[in-house]
């Protein structure tokens, strides 16, 4: 068994690309590969928490959905509550929302009115920083309920798409750059 930790190399290695998904000229980066290997997952929590100590955060912020996954593995491990961030109309009690542009169009995304309180020490963790979008949005939310933001962390950056331009003055990290 190999107990030495998890590369940043050895999850990109792992990430399935999958072209012309979900439309012709798209390559979708799909993570379920690192998922499946507990090694790689519970490796890939270790590098996005690494920057965090148990007890540091508060809160996790995870966006809809595969953000999900990510950010309630890095809150169990950081003994912190997991917040979901949602698209509009999925989250059963009262919401902030927050809309942003999408390539055609543009979405909401929400989150409990009463998910931080002022000043929680909060983490926003995804699995994929592409436009910037959704994150920024997320930020924004999270600025509405005056949350101090410790770090936004992907899984995998798409740096070709700027997305990280969305989130000037952010603590922004990724683990995989493509």
């Amino acid at each position: 068994m190999n107990n030495s930790p998890v590369t940043a190399a050895q999850i990109a290695h792992a990430i399935r690309n999958v072209p012309d998904f979900p439309k012709p000229g798209i390559q979708f980066k799909d993570i379920t590969p690192v998922l499946a290997d507990a090694r790689l997952f519970a490796g890939s929590i270790d590098l996005l928490t690494e920057e965090f100590a148990p007890g540091s955060v508060d809160a996790v912020i995870g966006i809809d959905a595969r953000g999900f996954i990510f950010a309630a593995a890095a809150a169990t491990k950081l003994k912190a509550g997991f917040v979901p961030v949602r698209k509009k109309g999925k989250l059963p009690y009262q919401t902030l929302e927050q809309d942003y542009a999408l390539e055609y169009g543009h979405a909401t995304v929400a989150m409990h009115v009463d998910a931080l309180k002022p000043g929680a020490r909060v983490l926003l963790i995804d699995d994929l920083l592409a436009t910037g979008g959704t994150a920024a949005a997320a930020i924004a939310l999270m600025k509405k309920l005056e949350a101090n933001i410790l770090g936004v962390v992907f899984l995998i950056e798409l740096k070709f798409l700027g997305g990280r331009g969305k989130l000037p003055g952010q603590p922004v990290r990724s683990i995989v750059q493509y």
